[in-house]
């Protein structure tokens, strides 16, 4: 694979979006531009695309902390990890200093996951979602105390997607599509916390440094948020035992993969939040183990 052609040499790190020595204000007016254009994006994207189709109502809160086996939550603080990680990378791309960097790629991540939970306090569907900020802090906590102690991202927060039966009985609330399905079906996502064991070890190992080891959270047989209902559309649908499911899987950390390559450094940096597809160890609550041959 080509992947593994790019291993032996591993002294270098991943080279897109370098950090800057030297502060470039012309960078970091483009990319504050960008971000405050793409927010505005985003804000009237999900305005027009999602929440338009549902109620106003007056600011509110809601209590959300049962549904779908918490994978949601998890999701949130995954996705505050990620944007975190990004917007610090870009500032020192930009010659911003470390600890400015951090707190600002902290306060981004908790303001771009507010403009959801902002949008959903004001839909009568929803409402702002505590158990959902607090998971967005969680993420960014993450971040900010490796990059703050440690200098660099040991343990980073990662996705993965399969498809599974359940969309099929309920498309309204799952997807209908596959775009929609990745986003909607909480039964086929799965988050990982992806651990580079060699960063743990003593400097002298020989353990390789883009091989990390993850823990994986998923849960399965939910229709709905909170339980499942025995008729949709009319129609009666088999009643699924709604259960979590535990992973423990090897994972390549390609950020870690020295290339010359610049579309593969680009590439790399680009899917960092993706799971590597590897053989994974399934344990459930329904208590029982599973293989996998390759889990996505």
């Amino acid at each position: 694979m080509f992947i593994f052609s790019l291993i032996p040499d591993l002294s270098a790190q991943n080279k897109f979006l370098e950090p800057s020595d030297v502060y470039n204000p012309g960078r970091l007016r483009g990319v504050v531009i960008s971000e405050i254009a793409g927010g505005m994006l985003i804000s009237a994207g999900l305005y027009f695309l999602w929440y338009r189709k549902h109620p106003r109502t007056g600011f509110h809160f809601f209590n959300d902390n049962s549904e779908w086996l918490q994978i949601d939550k998890v999701g949130h603080a995954t996705t505050a990890y990620n944007i975190a990680v990004i917007q610090y990378d870009l500032m020192r791309w930009c010659g911003v200093k470390n600890d400015a960097s951090i707190a600002i790629g902290s306060l981004t991540a908790l303001g771009y996951m507010s403009i959801i939970e902002v949008l959903d306090g004001f839909s009568a569907k929803w409402g702002f979602s505590g158990g959902d900020m607090a998971a967005n802090i969680i993420g960014t906590a993450l971040f900010a105390g490796q990059q703050k102690w440690w200098d660099g991202q040991r343990i980073s927060m990662r996705f993965s997607y399969h498809g599974t039966i359940y969309p099929q009985y309920h498309p309204k609330e799952l997807g209908s599509n596959l775009p929609s399905r990745i986003i909607k079906d909480y039964n086929g996502q799965t988050y990982w916390l992806s651990v580079n064991v060699k960063s743990f070890l003593s400097a002298k190992n020989d353990f390789p440094d883009w091989l990390n080891m993850s823990l994986g959270y998923g849960a399965e047989g939910m229709l709905s948020a909170s339980r499942n209902p025995e008729i949709i559309d009319g129609k009666p649908v088999p009643n699924f035992q709604r259960y979590r499911q535990f992973y423990f899987a090897p994972d390549i950390d390609p950020l870690r993969v020295s290339s010359n390559s610049q579309f593969f450094n680009t590439a790399a940096y680009l899917t960092r939040f993706i799971k590597f597809p590897a053989p994974a160890v399934e344990w459930n609550t329904l208590k029982r183990w599973k293989f996998h041959p390759v889990y996505f």
